[in-house]
């Protein structure tokens, strides 16, 4: 009796004290609003404890979007013990990312952040302070600043070239199945990873072994990572390590964090045996070391580390889902990619060559697609969440310090009041730079914590996109249109891999078998 008295004495006890400690905070909490005579966001109704976490269902976004068309552009939620602040209109996001852009210029410390991102040490998940601004001044003046995006354009060019190959020689003259999830992602990571490290572990021309070790690797890590984790509302179930996340984190970090140092390693040895490198051929690993040289005190291997993640998390899969979305809405919309493919042929000789990036950024319309894209289906609808450092005000009302501020692109880009015919795929909405209000539109981000790598990204899509619009002709595979379901993950993919059905345009063979 003794023995099974004690496997439910300690989790009740557990239980017991959380709750007190949880009723203790609310009524701590609620008093001190009401001394201060705070006026909130609108809210729906909470429940005890778990306040609105009975409301969430994924795809968040979507969830969030359905609150507001109740509750209005401002919403506040309190999920566990955490303040929730949700705004989706021009109006409330620049005021947050305004003038507000320092008190929201932190990050909230999640398990994630803590256990997967060097203890909130990376560029994404860093809060605001020197450490961060040190990050922020590499990423702009070094990684992704115009010399050295035009010191990699080769790289670039050399990777679109060879997938496009790659099609072609798969097609054999004749319409052939494509998995275009497959081939954007391959194009994706082996461009960020040559960048990145000088190495290719996608496609055929791979690293063998390594390169299925990384796949494996992210693909785990950003399963992770975008995981629901519900010891972020509730600190209590961080003691007891409710669902074993913290082990699955700290496991899969020490991996991730292996392989790193493997790469950092690798390039350190190369350097030690080897003559000073030519700019234009050095990888980013080779800058932070040339960097180390005079900062060694912040350019550590966890800061070098740190970078690489970043960029491979938030740089390559971002652009994987944007491209595959966007060649989604040009197949359902066989218009529109007519109007592409007449625009690219104003400006590309077929019998000449595959259009280079160069090329690529005089395609006005085709920019356009990309960016009407990014309208219907950011990757990243909630951006990077925010938090409070102080407590403020939103909207005329009182937002508290620690409040996390999520930004509903879903809803911001599909508003009826901002946007005519919302929900449609018109191009022709971005010509001549009309609907260029800058806080009615931002994939991207605003304000200090923007994505440094925005420039990159809109290249490389649009020459990708060019490219493969140039060479093939391409269909749905049947009469029913592609799949427009969005699923849940770190950068909202689509929920059915997109495959179709291409040839090589007859005007291009000549092109393609000289690649």
């Amino acid at each position: 009796m003794e023995l099974e008295a004690s496997g439910w004495v300690i989790p009740t006890s557990i239980f017991l004290i959380s709750f007190l400690l949880i009723i203790t905070k609310f009524r701590k909490q609620r008093e001190s609003n009401k001394k201060k005579h705070k006026i909130l966001p609108p809210s729906p109704p909470a429940l005890p404890i778990i306040g609105h976490i009975h409301l969430i269902k994924q795809p968040l976004h979507r969830t969030l979007n359905k609150l507001t068309q109740k509750y209005g552009h401002i919403i506040f939620l309190r999920l566990g013990t955490r303040n929730v602040l949700t705004v989706s209109s021009p109006s409330a996001v620049e005021e947050c990312l305004t003038k507000n852009d320092i008190i929201f210029a932190n990050r909230p410390r999640t398990l994630a952040a803590k256990h997967l991102n060097y203890n909130s040490m990376t560029v994404g998940f860093s809060s605001y302070g020197d450490h961060w601004r040190s990050l922020r001044r590499l990423t702009t003046l070094e990684l992704f600043s115009s010399n050295r995006l035009a010191t990699f354009t080769g790289v670039r060019e050399e990777e679109v070239n060879l997938v496009v190959k790659e099609i072609f020689e798969g097609c054999k003259g004749k319409l052939s199945t494509v998995n275009l999830r497959e081939r954007l992602v391959e194009l994706s990571f082996n461009i960020m990873l040559r960048v990145i490290s000088g190495k290719r572990y996608y496609g055929q021309h791979a690293v063998a072994q390594e390169g299925k070790e990384f796949q494996t690797l992210m693909k785990d890590f950003a399963e992770l990572q975008g995981n629901e984790n519900l010891n972020d509302f509730f600190p209590i179930l961080k003691w007891i390590d409710f669902g074993g996340m913290k082990k699955k984190m700290v496991k899969m970090m020490n991996k991730m964090d292996n392989f790193l140092q493997m790469l950092v390693d690798e390039h350190e040895r190369n350097r030690a045996t080897s003559a000073v490198k030519d700019p234009k051929h050095m990888t980013l690993i080779d800058v932070m070391l040339d960097l180390r040289q005079t900062e060694p005190e912040f350019y550590t291997n966890e800061t070098i580390k740190g970078v690489i993640l970043s960029m491979l998390v938030a740089g390559a899969e971002t652009s994987a889902t944007t491209l595959e979305w966007g060649m989604s809405l040009l197949l359902n919309h066989p218009e529109v990619l007519n109007k592409v493919k007449v625009e690219i042929e104003s400006h590309v000789k077929h019998e000449d060559k595959v259009l280079n990036e160069s090329d690529s950024m005089k395609l006005t319309y085709l920019h356009n697609a990309i960016t009407e894209t990014l309208r219907l289906y950011p990757v990243a609808p909630l951006l990077i969440p925010h938090e409070s450092a102080i407590d403020c005000k939103v909207g005329g009302y009182d937002i508290p310090q620690g409040t996390l501020l999520l930004v509903n692109l879903w809803t911001l880009h599909r508003d009826p009041d901002v946007w005519a015919d919302p929900a449609s795929f018109i191009p022709e909405r971005f010509e001549g730079g009309a609907c260029a209000e800058v806080y009615n539109m931002i994939p991207f981000g605003m304000g200090r914590r923007a994505c440094p790598g925005a420039v990159m990204a809109r290249r490389f899509m649009g020459h990708a996109l060019g490219a493969l619009i140039q060479s093939f002709e391409w269909e749905r595979i049947g009469e029913d249109k592609i799949n427009m379901k969005d699923g849940v993950g770190l950068t909202m993919p689509k929920v059915e891999s997109l495959v179709a059905l291409c040839r090589p345009r007859q005007e291009m063979i000549q092109a393609l078998s000289k690649i």
